[in-house]
């Protein structure tokens, strides 16, 4: 079985929960005009987009590894994906995943500030997610 290349994932994580650390610290964020604290807000859901990606995008990968016939995984809906994911052990909730996508597909209406704010909580829950993803991602690929 072939080995994962998790590291751009990883990365993605990383970069995820540096830039949703920031934004909840209260001390760096107190010393940000308002559009310093947009650009934050800005950049943590730049961070969730990408890093949302990889997650489907290696956990596609590792169940396509994992299946009996490759083509199957192809012809997966969104929900059957994630679905299977969470049958296979890479994930828990398959709700919060069908709500993170959402979220994902409406960041590029972000212009509007209320939206924004919503896809950026959605952004703050998924670090966890994320996180877990890989670990189990790479737990499997160790």
């Amino acid at each position: 079985m072939e080995i994962l290349d998790l590291s751009a994932l990883a990365l993605a994580c990383k970069s995820l929960s540096e830039a949703v650390q920031d934004s909840k610290n209260q001390s760096f964020i107190a010393g940000l005009s308002d559009s310093q604290k947009r650009l934050v807000v800005a950049g943590v859901i730049q961070n969730f987009e990408f890093c949302y990606e990889l997650c489907v995008k290696m956990i596609k990968r590792q169940l396509e590894q994992d299946a009996a016939a490759l083509s199957d995984i192809d012809q997966y809906s969104f929900r059957d994906l994630i679905r299977t994911a969470m049958e296979k052990g890479l994930l828990d909730d398959p709700e919060l995943w069908f709500e993170f996508r959402r979220q994902r597909n409406i960041t590029s209406h972000t212009y509007d500030q209320d939206k924004a704010s919503v896809v950026y909580q959605a952004a703050l829950n998924f670090e966890a997610q994320a996180l877990s993803v890989l670990q189990r991602l790479q737990q499997r690929n160790a």
